[in-house]
């Protein structure tokens, strides 16, 4: 595939959805031993009390994030730390990681990609009171899944 068609239309192409889907169920299995269950995003609201986000640059260009409630974040904690895993920076920390290590599996699944595509450092907020917006005004593939029976919801906005 050239070069030159925009990240959006590959999108749309090869169908992104089943890969965040495979990567996100892949960093969950082997980092916190557990399974995940895909679900309509409609069924299930997400709380974005955490949102943890990683920037892309290169041939694939925009912004992955994750987001869930205080509590699933909490518990992403404690699978991936132990049960001393209760400070408000040891759960950012941990969610920034597992979105790293989602933006990472993703774009190693890409084909051609995984060496030209640079990510950025996780960032991640937290609160109840804040909208996250994107400049990336391109694709957007996003999915819901259950942790434990709570929504994590995971979005990658691609510029286009």
């Amino acid at each position: 595939m050239s070069t030159d068609i925009s990240s959006s239309t590959r999108a749309r192409e090869e169908n992104w959805l089943p890969i965040l889907d495979l990567a996100v169920e892949e960093v969950f299995e082997i980092m916190l031993g557990c399974r995940l269950t895909p679900v309509t995003p409609s069924e299930h609201a997400v709380h974005g009390e955490f949102t943890a986000m990683v920037g892309l640059a290169g041939s694939l260009c925009g912004v992955l994030t994750v987001r869930c409630d205080a509590e699933t974040a909490r518990q992403i904690a404690k699978s991936m730390l132990g049960d001393t895993a209760d400070a408000e920076q040891q759960v950012a920390d941990a969610l920034g990681e597992i979105c790293n290590m989602i933006a990472g599996n993703f774009k190693n699944k890409l084909a051609g990609t995984d060496e030209r595509c640079l990510l950025s450092v996780p960032t991640v907020i937290s609160g109840g009171e804040y909208k996250f917006r994107s400049m990336a005004d391109g694709e957007v593939v996003d999915t819901v899944l259950l942790f434990e029976g709570a929504p994590v919801a995971v979005c990658l906005q691609l510029q286009g």
